[in-house]
């Protein structure tokens, strides 16, 4: 039974507002797949905290009209399964890594804020680093230096430490051998 009119201002309201947080949107065909398989692809969606959707094409250019993904119009053709994220990488990721394992769902298009990717282009986002990896390379970089500096002030005191002790054995070693020698 098809949505009335109050059901579809809900949706296109509720698709708008996912749309207007979104860094990415990507829409993949769904034709064929399980539903088994689509519970699948929503669980691990919500693990990475993509927002998932299935919906008529009409509703969803209602959703995206005067936004930055307007453009991503002319590639809403057919029975299309939606994936937005904060991060631009993480819904193209979900998508394009289930896809790999089901070849029923084929991602079709995706948008960033003011252009349109391809298939080919979702499959080239997919393969970026994400945003947390991105902010975890960049700490460890800044953290080398520092981290390079204070192994290097620590090695002054060790390698006193170390001329100590050795030192140290050879008097115990030539103590003993007096002592060895006046037994004798």
């Amino acid at each position: 039974m098809g949505l009335n009119r109050e059901e579809k201002v809900a949706v296109v309201e509720e698709v708008g507002a996912q749309v207007a947080q979104a860094g990415a949107i990507v829409v993949a065909e769904y034709r064929g797949l399980e539903v088994g398989a689509i519970t699948n692809l929503r669980r691990q969606a919500r693990q990475q905290g993509v927002y998932l959707r299935v919906l008529k094409n009409t509703l969803a250019r209602r959703a995206i009209a005067g936004t930055p993904y307007e453009k991503l119009t002319d590639s809403l053709v057919g029975p299309l399964i939606y994936g937005m994220s904060n991060d631009p990488v993480t819904a193209a990721k979900v998508l394009n890594d289930f896809a790999k394992g089901n070849d029923k769902l084929v991602v079709k298009a995706g948008a960033l804020p003011g252009s349109v990717l391809d298939a080919a282009g979702v499959k080239a986002l997919a393969s970026l680093p994400s945003r947390d990896e991105l902010l975890a390379t960049l700490m460890g970089t800044m953290q080398a230096p520092v981290a390079t500096f204070v192994r290097t002030l620590n090695e002054v005191p060790a390698r006193f430490a170390r001329t100590l002790a050795a030192v140290r054995d050879a008097k115990a070693g030539e103590t003993a051998g007096e002592t060895a020698g006046e037994a004798a």
